[in-house]
């Protein structure tokens, strides 16, 4: 058999909008990391108004992505919500340069994360269409190119910057790769729902006499998302580890470098996870993930020089290769295709949803119990997600089994 029929390449939508979210993230990573010294040095904010601008932007991105997916589900074209959202992201994003006050960043935050709401749990829907069998190399792919852009964003507004040009100055450059992301996505042909492939696992089966309405998931991705959200409060901002790098000796210089490496390390196994999702047990996958961040975590805390942290950061991309495509290649496994819109929706919900109450726990602990005792208990707590997970899918195979055989 020819090599190109044993690997086939990726479908035309998926890389085109691979690239979309490889200038999309430029972009954005241009502006995230000048963000806090901009609101704090130039327009006087003090700390907690930046909390309030994230905060509040999450919140809405979150909120957005469980209805956009709904939504992509009850109209015939998912394109129209992806290019919108990524155009007015692109559109608002830029003005914050025009920003005199802390709450012109603040409404240009939002209306940047209400473009990213509107576009996810769409976007995702129609990767999974165009992907068919390849759902996992798809995600992989769309992932590594996601995190190749935050590693060119914040080197690019370095060299910038270090070129003479103003914050603000930076912030307009950021609009062209925004506008490049847009075309690309008018470029994309989305694939006629009945090109799509049927889900690899038995889905809800069809409703009996006495039944007057269609439940909107299965049992299976309930019990899978109640998992996840286990897992997501175990997961707080990788800000946390940043500052723990800090604690340990890491000059200010150094640490913008550590977070392009970790991107860096992200890129590779993020396409790796993506191809293994394809061809092992994704669950099993995942939950190797998720005993890799509790390595992780535990080892950080019980860090004592500044070498640990360089390892342990090229470590931790192993945990985003074996989960955040590979999750995404499991949801389009667990619904039929009409409701992939929905699944993502909430799937981006649930992980949203769950990052304050996350960001707030580990700042609460960190200050009560110092970081040693935090990540300690982060890494415990993804473990116990871990091996829930790994219940679930053997629940989930006999539950097929019994399905099969009825």
């Amino acid at each position: 058999m020819p090599r190109s029929e044993r690997h086939p390449g990726l479908p035309r939508a998926v890389v085109l909008l691979g690239f979309t979210s490889l200038f999309t993230d430029i972009g954005t990573e241009m502006i995230f990391p000048l963000l806090p010294v901009f609101l704090t040095e130039v327009l006087r904010a003090g700390p907690a108004y930046l909390g309030l601008v994230e905060g509040a932007a999450d919140t809405v991105s979150s909120l957005l992505k469980l209805v956009s997916g709904f939504l992509a589900d009850r109209t015939t074209k998912r394109k129209p919500l992806v290019l919108f959202g990524y155009g007015l992201a692109s559109i608002a994003r830029p003005f914050v340069a025009l920003a005199t006050r802390p709450w012109h960043v603040l409404a240009v935050r939002v209306t940047d994360r209400v473009g990213k709401g509107i576009r996810s749990s769409p976007r995702d829907a129609l990767i999974a269409d165009a992907a068919g069998t390849r759902a996992g190399r798809a995600f992989g792919f769309h992932q590594a190119m996601d995190n190749a852009g935050a590693v060119v964003g914040p080197l690019l507004a370095t060299a910038l910057v270090a070129a003479s040009l103003s914050i603000r100055s930076v912030f307009w450059i950021a609009v062209i790769p925004g506008a490049i992301a847009t075309i690309l996505v008018a470029l994309v042909r989305e694939p006629s729902r009945s090109e799509t492939t049927t889900p690899a696992v038995p889905v809800p089966a069809a409703r009996s006499p006495r039944s007057t309405t269609r439940p909107v998931f299965h049992r299976t991705l309930v019990v899978y998302l109640a998992v996840l959200a286990i897992f997501s409060l175990a997961n707080s901002s990788d800000a946390f580890l940043l500052l723990r790098a800090r604690s340990l000796g890491l000059t200010t210089a150094e640490i913008p470098i550590l977070w392009a490496v970790l991107n860096l390390s992200k890129v590779v196994w993020a396409y790796l996870g993506g191809n293994l999702a394809d061809r092992l047990p994704q669950a099993r996958l995942i939950a190797a993930g998720w005993f890799v961040y509790a390595l992780v975590y535990a080892g950080l805390g019980l860090s004592t020089a500044t070498w640990h942290v360089w390892s342990l950061f090229v470590v931790y991309g192993v945990f985003y290769g074996l989960t955040e495509p590979v999750e995404k290649a499991l949801v389009k496994d667990l619904v039929p295709s009409d409701q992939r819109g929905k699944a993502y929706g909430a799937y981006n919900f649930v992980i949203g949803i769950t990052a304050l109450p996350a960001g707030l726990l580990t700042g609460l602990l960190w200050r009560a119990l110092g970081p040693t005792v935090t990540l300690a208990i982060g890494a415990c707590l993804a473990g116990v997600a871990a091996v829930l997970l790994l219940g679930w899918d053997r629940w989930r195979a006999g539950a097929t089994v019994s399905t099969l055989s009825a």
